[in-house]
């Protein structure tokens, strides 16, 4: 198949467009922020609100019955079963200038193992960047108080450019019974690293960068059951939002990133469990 110049010329054009525009600097602005943590609070509320009912634990288990049987499916042939969420203020979309909020919600099943032994992993943050390798490069239990973790993890995304961003996370885990346990984790330190693994290395100062991670919450569901356990987990994050008049270039690009990071997450969780409980 023959390919014209036109047509290798315009390739060309979208390639150097997306380059140039997730080149330029995207400060986080406090009205950006504050919308963030309108829809983080809603969200939680939601949460919350799930949490304390007597409805089923899990967001598959809570889907209609014909996708809750694709869902089951899927899940029984080893899948990722994932969905994008967008929580409302009273019905009404909640607007966050200048940024994108990325809201997914995911879930795999992992036969043979039980609670404690997906949960061990999950909590063995010193080895993160073993298990979840290429994505997280380093990762560090920095502070331990029984249920409450304080982690550090540097993740690594290649997507057209790379990205190297240095985050801490506040972690809380809870259970419920026996056969269920749920964990909540915030961001306290986001920041862009420049020159990552050379000499020059260094951290750009938070929300003074090119906006490619500036928060992330995540909300964890854990329920052992039908000779497994369920792993469901929520994310929600802040990126840059896409320059005037290139949302038609990347706009796909950059909402494809979260959703793929989710998906390799519970992948890989369900993998490296696999593989523990097989020793």
């Amino acid at each position: 198949m023959k390919i014209s110049v036109a047509s290798l010329a315009s390739t060309v054009f979208v390639f150097a467009a997306i380059l140039a525009s997730l080149a330029l600097a995207a400060n986080l602005q406090p009205k950006t922020s504050q919308a963030f943590d309108r829809y983080v609070k809603l969200t939680e509320a939601q949460v919350d609100s799930e949490l304390a009912s007597s409805q089923p634990f899990l967001w598959v288990d809570r889907l209609p019955e014909e996708k809750h049987a694709a869902a089951e499916a899927q899940l029984r042939n080893g899948d990722v079963v994932i969905e994008q969420l967008e929580t409302r203020d009273d019905g009404h979309q909640i607007e966050c200038p200048d940024g994108m909020i990325h809201h997914w919600i995911a879930t795999v099943f992992i036969p043979g193992a039980a609670l404690e032994q997906t949960l061990a992993l999950v909590k063995d943050y010193d080895h993160h960047q073993d298990y979840y390798k290429p994505d997280v490069m380093q990762s560090k239990i920095l502070r331990q108080d029984g249920d409450d973790y304080l982690v550090h993890l540097r993740f690594y995304k290649h997507k057209i450019i790379t990205s190297i961003i240095d985050t801490d996370h506040q972690v809380h885990y809870a259970s419920v019974d026996a056969m269920r346990a749920w964990s909540r984790s915030h961001t306290t330190r986001v920041q862009e690293v420049e020159n990552a693994g050379k000499a020059e290395e260094r951290l750009l100062p938070e929300g003074q960068d090119d906006g490619f991670m500036w928060r992330m919450d995540t909300y964890w569901r854990f329920q052992e059951k039908d000779g497994g356990t369920y792993v469901e987990c929520q994310t929600i994050s802040l990126t840059r939002d896409i320059p005037t008049g290139l949302g038609w270039l990347i706009r796909g690009l950059v909402t494809s990133i979260p959703r793929e990071s989710l998906t390799f997450t519970l992948a890989t969780t369900r993998s490296a469990v696999l593989q523990h409980i097989a020793k």
